[in-house]
């Protein structure tokens, strides 16, 4: 059958337009980022405006930026209504800086140049099987971060905004014991660890993290304050002993399998009797159905060693740190908990 000269058919047409759609997507989150550096929710918290009152605010052109929400407006972000002004969608919400769950930051992060320009790099990627973030800049992802001041703090600041659903659900739903340590090995500013604290009384806890990481920890809001301690060290080499639950929350998606291994072993090393451990991930399911993960495992191809695993990917690396896995469960966010014990 000759394809070349076939037909377009309705279906056919509109395949091809959702096609040529997706390749323009970069212009979606370009015109995200812009929005979130302008702060356009902040000014619309108190109503609808419209693009020339946004301009005078925001010191915008008019007519550009009525473009821009109107192009975000396509996408439910944002709405205009009859009289041409625009207002806050459900989605926007989240772009406000005083918002609950705000994502501000993690917009800035997700669209910011070192990671556009490394999702650029995905075809290097493909042909190599390395990321391709250490060809760019030169140096490897986190090794990078601790040169780049600036970045450190986006990234910080932005994974921080990312995390806070997860830490609301994991510290609301996962049945943490009664008494207790939980050491949060890499939990960067401690968000997750300082709601299972307010939670469960009962438990003590330890961040443990890189220096710089620690330096704007959340755990001040956790009294009595000898309940907690922040400690600086390499999970590579050690945890902090005698943990009760050691929670791994996006950590392990940020390494290779050899590296996992190594980060799960540290943990092995310092659990206490019936102790556990939890990781908190993506988990991706199988088949084709959409998963934020899946997105997410190819951003990590492209920066880091690291991937996003399923089931029977991250059995493998419990199985060769002593660990095996006992359940797995799903929040209503992207990630899910999975626990494992001693074997």
């Amino acid at each position: 059958m000759d394809t070349a000269h076939t037909a377009h058919t309705p279906e056919s047409a509109g395949a091809a337009a959702h096609l040529a759609d997706q390749a323009l997507s970069h212009l979606y989150a370009a015109a995200l980022r812009a929005a979130a550096e302008l702060h356009l929710a902040d000014h619309l918290a108190a109503g609808p405006r419209s693009a020339g009152e946004l301009a005078r605010l925001t010191g915008a052109d008019a007519s550009s930026l009525r473009r821009l929400l109107r192009l975000l407006a396509s996408r439910e972000i944002f709405h205009e209504d009859d009289d041409g002004a625009f207002g806050l969608t459900p989605a926007a919400e989240f772009l406000r800086t005083d918002a609950a769950g705000s994502l501000h930051a993690a917009i800035l992060l997700f669209t910011d140049e070192s990671l556009i320009r490394s999702f650029a790099g995905l075809g290097e990627t493909l042909r190599t099987g390395r990321p391709a973030f250490p060809a760019v800049f030169g140096s490897p992802f986190f090794e990078h971060l601790a040169t780049d001041p600036a970045l450190r703090e986006v990234f910080d600041s932005g994974m921080a905004a990312f995390s806070d659903p997860v830490d609301d659900l994991v510290a609301d739903d996962y049945p943490f014991p009664e008494r207790g340590t939980v050491v949060d090995v890499g939990g960067g500013r401690g968000g997750l660890l300082r709601n299972v604290l307010l939670r469960h009384p009962g438990l003590s806890g330890v961040l443990f993290d890189q220096e710089p990481a620690l330096r704007e920890h959340l755990l001040h809001a956790v009294e009595p304050a000898d309940r907690w301690r922040a400690e600086a060290g390499d999970f590579f080499t050690s945890v902090p002993d005698g943990g009760d639950v050691y929670i791994l929350k996006h950590v392990l998606h940020d390494w290779s399998d050899e590296a996992c291994v190594r980060i799960l072993r540290s943990c092995r090393r310092g659990l206490a009797p019936r102790g556990k451990v939890l990781v908190v991930d993506a988990v991706l399911p199988p088949g084709n159905e959409p998963h934020p993960g899946k997105a997410l495992d190819v951003a990590m191809m492209t920066l880091v060693d690291g991937r996003e695993r399923g089931p029977a990917e991250l059995d493998a690396l419990f199985s060769q740190a002593d660990l095996r896995r006992t359940r797995v469960l799903p929040t209503r966010t992207f990630a899910s908990v999975v626990e494992a014990v001693a074997r």
